[in-house]
């Protein structure tokens, strides 16, 4: 087997690549957000590889990759699968794989507090690939972080030369991370991305979507063809604002993301149906009852006579992100507003309920990812002008 070096023209998906002591972790937002920010939260989101992916060529039949992953474990709750590994050959699916290893860290939802353990590095093996030459893809797990430690083929291998297809950037809460997708192709962003022919660059951070000035800037220097910002149900479920905060935070972050973009197709969509938060505010808390019953459940513990006092609900949030796009697109035609209840309405959470009342699983993402890319890239859609860089 060849050893391969591990280096960003192998890596997609990622903004920034951290040399660690055992080989590269790679994160979604440059040191330079992490270093404004010390959220545990966000730094888990991050960190964890949603949309990255190694792409290479070669006519390899054998592909090893040794990782370190951290296995999350919830005090209470039922454990959680181990990430998914998905190989695609020629865009094709030809293989899943998991690892048992790693570091684990163990949260405890009822009190916050959090321990990491260190554990194994492990090994992905993929074999039986054609003897031809090829392009393959093997997608990292989408909600667990992933140091990449080594890569190895029977074949030498070479970055795969642009094929001219469109960068699309896409910014959302845990939904565009991929909570509850049963891997990181079967994530609505991805399955959006594979059916429009684009390059994903996912920054789906899950909890963490609250128009912070530094994920604008993050968004703002990435190339890109296509941007979308998927805002809302994290302000209202962290309940980190009023009204009177919200329409100017808006303005800013689109402002700030059209400092590096002033002509590129921008399409801002609001929050999917949440029963829970369509009429009342956050914040948003852990249902003990059902935690004790091993079911990971969520419920809204605001009230909705305090939308008086502008506490925000998915409605308020919709109507205002509406009213926003609507009036800026008066000076910025490329600009673009998508109602999320087009996505996953009333109708779909009658057919594919909400599993843990937040998250659609992997048959909402699939409707969700469809949808978004009927819309999205349709004849007369938003992502139909401009040409690829």
């Amino acid at each position: 087997m060849h050893t391969i070096a591990l280096t960003a023209g192998l890596i997609r998906g990622a903004l920034e690549l951290e040399r660690t002591a055992r080989g590269l972790l790679p994160h979604r937002l440059p040191a330079r957000a992490r270093a404004q920010c010390a959220d545990p939260q966000l730094a888990l989101a991050e960190s964890q590889p949603s949309g990255v992916r190694l792409v290479f060529r070669t006519r390899a039949t054998a592909v090893e990759l040794d990782t370190l992953p951290t296995k999350r474990v919830y005090t209470g709750a039922p454990p959680r699968p181990d990430g998914v590994y998905e190989l695609l050959v020629d865009g094709r699916p030809a293989g899943r794989a998991s690892l048992a290893e790693g570091d684990t860290l163990t949260v405890d939802l009822a009190t916050g507090s959090a321990e990491h353990r260190p554990g194994p590095v492990g090994t992905v093996r993929f074999a039986g690939l054609p003897d031809t030459v090829k392009d393959v893809e093997i997608w990292l797990p989408h909600n667990e972080t992933t140091e990449l430690v080594a890569l190895r083929a029977d074949a030498p291998v070479e970055p795969v030369p642009d094929r001219g297809r469109r960068v699309w950037l896409h910014h959302g809460s845990s939904i565009s991370h991929g909570s509850d997708a049963a891997s990181p192709t079967t994530t609505w962003p991805a399955l959006a991305a594979s059916l429009g022919g684009v390059e994903l660059v996912n920054l789906g951070l899950g909890g963490s979507a609250l128009l912070d000035p530094f994920t604008a800037r993050a968004l703002r220097d990435t190339p890109a063809d296509l941007i979308s910002v998927k805002l809302g149900i994290n302000v209202v479920n962290a309940d980190v604002m009023r009204l009177r905060a919200f329409g100017p935070a808006v303005h800013g972050f689109l402002d700030t993301v059209r400092e590096g973009h002033p002509d590129t197709p921008l399409l801002v969509v609001s929050p999917v149906l949440c029963p829970m938060h369509e009429d009342t505010p956050g914040p948003t808390a852990m249902d003990l009852a059902a935690l004790g019953a091993g079911r990971l459940r969520y419920r809204a513990t605001g009230d909705p006579a305090e939308r008086a006092a502008g506490k925000l609900t998915l409605g308020v949030v919709r109507d205002e992100l509406a009213r926003i796009v609507r009036e800026r697109a008066a000076e910025d035609p490329r600009l673009h507003y998508l109602d999320g209840r087009e996505l996953y309405g009333e109708a779909d959470f009658a057919e594919l309920p909400l599993p843990d009342g937040l998250h659609p699983d992997t048959a909402g993402h699939r409707r969700i990812g469809e949808r978004f890319a009927a819309l999205a890239f349709a004849p007369d859609g938003p992502f139909t002008a401009g040409p690829a860089a």
